[in-house]
């Protein structure tokens, strides 16, 4: 992290077809950076001070979840309810691709498919009751 951007690879496919990530570090986020503990190079680490392997991490998630008693959530959910909340705030197929690491728009069009059908369906059910005066029962 410098000058307010997290610079990172994405694990999944670090290997085989990496993607490097510059993304902007959040005035909330930064917040809670700067009031917890510091000195490592990661910033969740176990109760040992070492990082988390990825499935270290996922177990760990799932166990916080449970704690809190959200079975539902998990690591993955996280991600893709912050693609929806991000789609539902307007954000482009190109700005969901550039967020999340997405190489082709499919991934990205999942998500901005559905805001979309909810908004025109939203914005069309009126049309049902065009031409009616309203007082008419059905």
């Amino acid at each position: 992290m410098h000058g307010g951007v997290l610079t990172f690879t994405q694990q999944k496919n670090c290997n085989r077809n990496p993607v490097k990530l510059e993304l902007p570090v959040l005035a909330v986020l930064q917040k809670i950076i700067d009031a917890s503990p510091c000195g490592h190079l990661t910033f969740l680490v176990t109760e040992f001070g070492k990082p988390f392997t990825a499935k270290g991490f996922g177990s760990k998630f799932r166990a916080w979840c449970d704690e809190a008693k959200l079975p539902h959530c998990t690591a993955h959910g996280l991600r893709k309810a912050g693609a929806v909340i991000a789609a539902e705030n307007g954000a482009t197929t190109h700005q969901l691709m550039a967020i999340f690491g997405w190489r082709t728009l499919k991934e990205a069009k999942r998500y901005t498919k559905a805001v979309q059908q909810k908004k025109i369906a939203a914005g069309a059910m009126n049309l049902f009751l065009a031409g009616r005066s309203g007082n008419e029962s059905g």
